[in-house]
């Protein structure tokens, strides 16, 4: 920082980044192939960016962004993992969820919640087949001892 009391002082044109030191009166220009704006065109105002390259694609955020379209339904993710891990009835009523819900929102996962349904809906039927054909050996297997008179 300066002392306020001091005249202020010129900067000098004579430091070593300086490529023009014999003419220290003349302003330093810019070069021919540089970024900065010719005459008569203003720089961009605070807080835009200068337009670099082609302008992003209808639809599509700059800077990598994700479109809120391009989130998955967390709903549909969890009804494939609970049918897959044969937890059928929470893959079932998530499943439903998910669907209603991307049908709202447009969001990505109708292919997860769809297969979770799949899933969910066939394990469903296996666990009857499987707990009616296991209650069916039960009973089997407690008349194989009993005796008729």
């Amino acid at each position: 920082m300066s002392d306020p009391t001091q005249p202020p002082v010129e900067p000098t044109n004579n430091g070593p980044t300086n490529s023009n030191p014999a003419d220290a009166s003349a302003p330093p220009t810019a070069p021919a192939d540089s970024s900065y704006p010719a005459p008569g065109i203003q720089p961009p105002a605070y807080g835009q960016a200068p337009a670099y390259g082609q302008a992003p694609a209808y639809g599509q955020n700059p800077y990598g962004q994700q479109n809120p379209q391009d989130k998955y339904n967390v709903l549909s993710i969890i009804s494939l993992v609970t049918s897959i891990l044969a937890i059928s009835i929470v893959g079932i009523i998530t499943g439903h969820i998910a669907l209603s819900q991307i049908k709202k929102t447009g969001e990505k996962g109708h292919g997860l919640a769809l297969g979770g349904l799949i899933v969910g809906y066939l394990g469903f039927v296996v666990g009857i087949f499987i707990l009616i054909g296991s209650i069916a050996l039960l009973i089997a297997a407690a008349n194989v001892g009993v005796s008729q008179p």
